[in-house]
């Protein structure tokens, strides 16, 4: 499990979103102004990346039902912690963001 992974798919949404507004791509049906004569208000345009944004965070990414297991296995003092696989998560994700930064 990564620990960023819904952050990570939400900036690479944003950022394919950017780089078609950036070439031109015409944006898809339904963006643009607010019809301001009927809200009344300002007119308000939400950016390709915004939306990508919002799309892609709409999902929690949260399973329910595993929490609710580990919870019980807490609360009944059966719950075991894996060093192993905890030290193994810890350095694939240093590991990642290492080489996100020499890139």
């Amino acid at each position: 499990m990564k620990i960023n992974a819904l952050n990570d798919a939400a900036l690479a949404a944003a950022a394919l979103a950017s780089g078609r507004s950036e070439r031109g791509t015409a944006p898809a049906a339904g963006t643009g102004a607010a019809d301001a004569a009927g809200a009344g208000g300002t007119p308000v345009t939400v950016s390709a990346a915004a939306r990508a944004l919002d799309l892609a965070s709409a999902g929690s990414g949260i399973d329910e039902a595993k929490v609710a297991a580990v919870k019980a296995a807490i609360a009944n003092g059966t719950f075991k912690v894996n060093a192993g696989a905890i030290a193994d998560k810890m350095l694939s994700n240093a590991q990642e963001v290492l080489s996100r930064v020499r890139s």
